[in-house]
């Protein structure tokens, strides 16, 4: 869990270093023929990263788990690597919408020291950039809440897994992206990790627009609880709710 919240509509415009924007994806009026093609070298780069994440983790190798449909696009999870993605997140994370939440503003070694905490842990946490049709988008920390600092302030079952997110484009803003990724990859975590009945976060109470989105995504408002350095809105979206919230 980081000190803050991450917001859901907040960040700076987003580049396209890692993989080249292969044009204007499908929208949502052709969802179910959504074209779910990769760059050739996004396609390489996640080969190398499967290659090397070796056995199951706590997670369940994030980094195989694919490109996915979503009404706004095609989605992936790629897993972060400093050397590659620092830049990009740092940029994001001195935007003052994005810093007001994350308080990891400042120079490249701020962002560093948080992406290192959790790439040299035992795996509890894996932070990912979100590629959107092609271009990084967003940022996302997937969880064990259960093994989080989380488990503390509210009744934690086995295998629960926590959603971290901000969208790192002011272009990206307001158009409905945070509740239709956040959707989407509730989703996706409950079909890659079978074992896991709940996805959870714990955006700020403040930051109404990521409680919104939460809401709009399917996760239900559960608590208020007081975390360090915030009051959180405990949102949660259940196995066996997933079909009618």
């Amino acid at each position: 869990m980081p000190p803050t919240d991450a917001s859901t509509d907040a960040g700076i415009t987003p580049v396209t270093d890692l993989v080249p924007d292969p044009g204007p994806g499908p929208g949502t009026d052709n969802e179910d023929t959504l074209d779910l093609r990769l760059p050739d070298e996004l396609l390489a780069l996640l080969g190398s990263e499967v290659e090397s994440a070796g056995g199951d983790d706590l997670l369940d190798r994030i980094g195989g788990w694919g490109p996915i449909a979503t009404p706004v696009g095609a989605f992936h999870l790629v897993p972060v690597r400093v050397e590659r993605d620092l830049p990009l997140v740092s940029r994001w994370m001195n935007d003052p919408a994005v810093a007001e939440f994350w308080e990891l503003a400042g120079p490249e070694s701020v962002a560093e020291e948080h992406l290192c905490r959790q790439l040299d842990g035992d795996g509890r946490s894996v932070p990912c950039l979100g590629v959107l049709d092609g271009t990084p988008m967003s940022y996302w920390e997937i969880y064990r809440a259960d093994l989080d600092l989380l488990a503390r302030h509210y009744p934690a079952r086995p295998h629960d897994t926590g959603l971290h997110l901000l969208i790192g484009g002011v272009a990206n803003r307001g158009r409905g992206l945070g509740s239709a990724l956040l959707r989407a990859v509730a989703d996706l975590v409950l079909d890659k990790r079978p074992a896991c009945a709940r996805v959870v976060a714990e955006p700020d109470l403040r930051n109404t627009p990521s409680v919104s989105a939460f809401l709009s995504a399917g996760f239900r408002f559960s608590a208020e609880v007081d975390l360090p350095g915030k009051r959180a809105a405990l949102m949660v979206r259940d196995r066996s709710l997933r079909d009618l919230l």
